[in-house]
C-alpha cells in the first residue's frame, strides 16, 4: 500500500472523510522549533493533504500528516478549513518548479514538493476543490502555470474525455435512429405496396367472378 493509500484508510476514513489529494513536501525554510516540541521523535515525512467531509454540507480542509522515522503510521498535525486558505503560491509560473507558499489566516508555510509533478497535480486538484466548495472568497492562485488554471489540467482532461465519450455515443444513437427510420419507412412501404396488391387482387377476382 502507498502513503497516500494508508494516509487516506487511517487517517481520513475513520473521520467519514475522503482524501481528494495529497503532496510529499520539505520545508524551504526551517523552522527553528525545541527538541521538545517534536517529542525526541527524529527525522520524520510530511504531507500536505486535501479531504472533504461524506456528510453534508460538504466541508473541505488541508491537513499537516507526518510520518515518523521507525514508524509505519501516520500522525495528524495541524489542520485547516480550506475557508482559512488565503493565498497559494506557485513560486514560477514559466517552468515546472517543486516549491510553492500557502498562506492560511494564520499561518505561512514555504514547501518544496517530492517532484514538480506531484505538486502540480496537488494544485490541479485544489483549484478545482477551491471552484467547487467555496462560494464566498476564494483564494488567490499567483505565480502558477496555466495548465493548472486552465483547460489542460488533469480535470479538465478527464471531463473532455468523458463529453467526447458521451458525444461519440449520441452520434452513434442517432445513426442508429436513422437506419431503425429508414427501416420503420421501407415496412410501411412494403405495407402499403402489400395492401394494395390485396385490394387489386381482390377486384381481379370479383371482376372474373362476375
Amino acid at each position: 500500500m502507498s502513503a497516500k493509500s494508508a494516509i487516506s484508510k487511517e487517517i481520513f476514513a475513520p473521520l467519514d472523510e475522503r482524501m481528494l489529494g495529497a503532496v510529499q513536501v520539505k520545508r524551504r525554510t526551517k523552522k527553528k522549533i525545541p527538541f521538545l516540541a517534536t517529542g525526541g521523535q527524529g527525522e520524520y515525512l510530511t504531507f500536505i493533504c486535501l479531504s472533504v467531509t461524506n456528510k453534508k454540507p460538504t466541508q473541505a480542509s488541508i491537513t499537516k500528516v507526518k510520518q515518523f522515522e521507525g514508524s509505519t503510521s501516520f500522525v495528524r498535525r495541524s489542520q485547516w478549513m480550506l475557508e482559512q486558505l488565503r493565498q497559494v503560491n506557485g513560486i514560477d509560473p514559466n517552468r515546472d518548479s517543486a516549491e510553492f507558499d500557502l498562506l492560511f489566516e494564520n499561518a505561512f508555510d514555504q514547501w518544496v514538493a517530492s517532484t514538480a509533478s506531484e505538486k502540480s497535480t496537488f494544485f490541479q486538484i485544489l483549484h478545482h476543490t477551491c471552484q467547487r466548495y467555496l462560494t464566498d472568497r476564494k483564494p488567490e492562485f499567483i505565480n502558477c502555470q496555466s495548465k493548472i488554471m486552465g483547460g489542460n489540467s488533469i480535470l479538465h482532461s478527464a471531463a473532455d474525455s468523458v463529453t467526447s465519450a458521451v458525444q461519440k455515443a449520441s452520434q452513434a444513437l442517432n445513426e442508429r435512429g436513422e437506419r431503425l427510420g429508414r427501416a420503420e419507412e421501407k415496412t410501411e412501404d412494403m405495407k402499403n405496396s402489400a395492401q394494395q396488391f390485396a385490394e387489386t387482387a381482390h377486384k381481379l377476382a370479383m371482376k372474373h367472378k362476375c
